[in-house]
């Protein structure tokens, strides 16, 4: 947020723990970004899973990520409604929100 702060970008910070996004938001945002990069694959959540993770469809880790939000990567930067990029890459978040 600080590199946020630096750059004079305004934004709405959300805590997805506390304020999950319904299922409706998170099929947008894996039909925009696909399921892989989406999934915060080094928190707790995640190794609970199990091997099966492994081969789940786009529509089960829509569910998965529905019932615990701890599974999604962040930051998550969504513009206009649309999510444009997950995770934190100066260069990368440049580009995608037109800085």
């Amino acid at each position: 947020m600080q590199w946020l702060k630096d750059y004079s970008i305004t934004y709405e910070f959300i805590n997805t723990k506390e304020q999950p996004p319904t299922r409706e938001t998170i099929e947008n945002w894996v039909k925009t970004l696909g399921f892989q990069p989406m999934r915060n694959t080094s928190g707790q959540s995640y190794r609970a899973l199990g091997d099966e993770r492994q081969d789940w469809t786009s529509e089960e880790w829509v569910e998965a990520f529905a019932k615990d939000a701890m599974l999604l990567k962040r930051p998550l930067f969504v513009k206009d409604g649309m999510a444009v990029l997950v995770g934190f890459k100066a260069e990368v978040i440049q580009e995608k929100l037109g800085l």
